[in-house]
């Protein structure tokens, strides 16, 4: 019998979803928990496993097309059919070291058994053919921590391993690659160049040749370029945006990163960035300016009392905003590892609705690029977003005399309706004076 696969409700406000990708093909051969396809939701991008194993028979939902929750998107012809298949025979004759070997028989393409693996490689959720590249190399997949959906090792998770200095320690991913992260870091301050950082992607790739037939080109945006278009217009007409700008010096920061780079990574595991630090001082602001950490509801201020810090993420499809819940409760560290976990988990979409609901202020940073200032929209029913531009090293007068610090400028887009002016500016002046004094250890 067929097994059914329907479009997932993704948190109780979800009411549908729509099939970005369909990462097996009809006919394809896929495993229980295998990446089967990609969704998106008003909330949040997904990849979606296959319930079970067996045979993609049929696709019910095209790509870019949005249906209801619970919808049946495919089926899929489990193990109990597929020996009564024609092609069975020629099927299974294929079951060797070949992992991506085609066989085409009754008008149908099949994929090839996946490789047979110890009995222990089994019990860990992976693909075949990370399986056969683990085989390959000899690699204890036991001793890789995946960060694909549920915690499925993916490809990208044994190339790193394979990328790791011998006898190294473990890779970390770069928190650096998130928006407000150390995009922009001075190489003399920071403990390694920022990598290059994906391009979104409204439809083609920015970078993308695009092959002309007529005068024009019409290419559909991606379901989650259309979902920030309609936020952003919605937030533009619902709040009279106002921005102040700031210029921060982060050398006390930036010798603070230099002084314990190496030796906050041999501890915790992850490299130390310019992203905690930006978190801590705005929560130390919200907490002193609790206005800025509210939203409006009609003709009511409505006051939050967790400040749950957004960070803005650019995916290739897009930009998504992961919330760190509670961040005014959380030490120097675990703010530097909540960075981290919820930017990789968003890269290997892997994020649920509730990380990136209830934000209550959002940091950007969009010097990742080369910026140095910027205007964001703010995130509804949020009041205010912080922009952070690129941080370089600039002359500036310090005592009537010419020096070079390590310089930003920090750019506060707030709503008028609530935050004037003077409040925005002390708001602000309160984060600058936290970046310039900085004295918290992060040891």
């Amino acid at each position: 019998m067929p097994f059914n696969v329907t479009m997932p409700q993704m948190g109780e406000s979800v009411a549908e979803g729509t099939v970005v990708r369909w990462i097996k093909k009809l006919g394809d051969r896929v495993e229980r928990d295998e990446p089967l396809l990609e969704i998106s939701t008003d909330k949040v991008d997904a990849e979606i496993p296959s319930p079970a194993a067996g045979i993609l028979r049929k696709i019910l939902v095209k790509e870019n097309e949005t249906v209801e929750v619970n919808t049946v998107i495919a089926e899929i012809e489990g193990e109990g059919a597929i020996d009564s298949h024609p092609a069975a025979a020629a099927l299974n004759a294929t079951a060797s070291t070949e992992p991506t070997e085609i066989v085409e028989a009754a008008g149908s393409t099949l994929a090839s058994e996946p490789v047979r693996q110890p009995q222990e490689a089994q019990k860990i959720r992976s693909s075949p053919l990370v399986r056969k590249m683990a085989q390959e190399h000899q690699i204890d997949l036991a001793r890789i921590e995946g960060t694909g959906l549920g915690g499925r090792i993916t490809k990208k998770d044994i190339l790193d391993y394979l990328a790791r200095p011998a006898g190294g320690a473990s890779a970390q991913p770069e928190s650096n690659t998130v928006p407000s992260s150390s995009a922009g870091e001075s190489p003399s301050a920071a403990p390694s160049a920022a990598p290059a950082f994906p391009v979104p992607q409204h439809g083609i790739s920015a970078q993308q040749a695009i092959e002309f037939t007529g005068a024009t080109k019409v290419v559909p945006m991606t379901p989650m370029r259309r979902q920030i278009a309609e936020h952003m217009v919605m937030s533009k007409h619902t709040a009279p945006h106002v921005a102040c700008v700031f210029e921060v010096e982060m050398t006390k920061v930036a010798g603070t990163i230099a002084g314990n780079a190496a030796e906050f990574e041999r501890r915790n595991g992850i490299k130390l960035t310019y992203t905690p630090f930006l978190i801590r001082a705005a929560v130390e602001a919200l907490k002193q300016f609790p206005i800025v950490n509210s939203s409006v509801e009609g003709g009511n201020i409505i006051y939050k009392r967790d400040v749950n810090i957004g960070v803005a993420v650019a995916l290739e499809t897009g930009l998504i905003v992961p919330v760190i819940k509670r961040a005014d409760e959380k030490s120097f560290l675990g703010i530097a590892r909540a960075v981290q976990d919820l930017a990789g988990r968003a890269r290997a979409k892997r994020l649920s609705v509730e990380d990136v609901q209830e934000g209550t202020f959002t940091l950007s940073n969009h010097g990742i690029t080369g910026s140095l200032i910027g205007t964001p929209v703010i995130s509804q029913p949020q009041v205010a977003i912080l922009a952070v531009g690129k941080i370089e090293k600039r002359p500036v007068v310090r005592d009537d005399a010419i020096a070079i610090r390590n310089m930003v400028y920090l750019t506060l887009s707030f709503d008028h309706r609530i935050l004037d002016g003077a409040v925005a500016d002390h708001f602000m002046s309160r984060i600058k004076s936290a970046l310039e004094n900085w004295d918290e250890p992060v040891l």
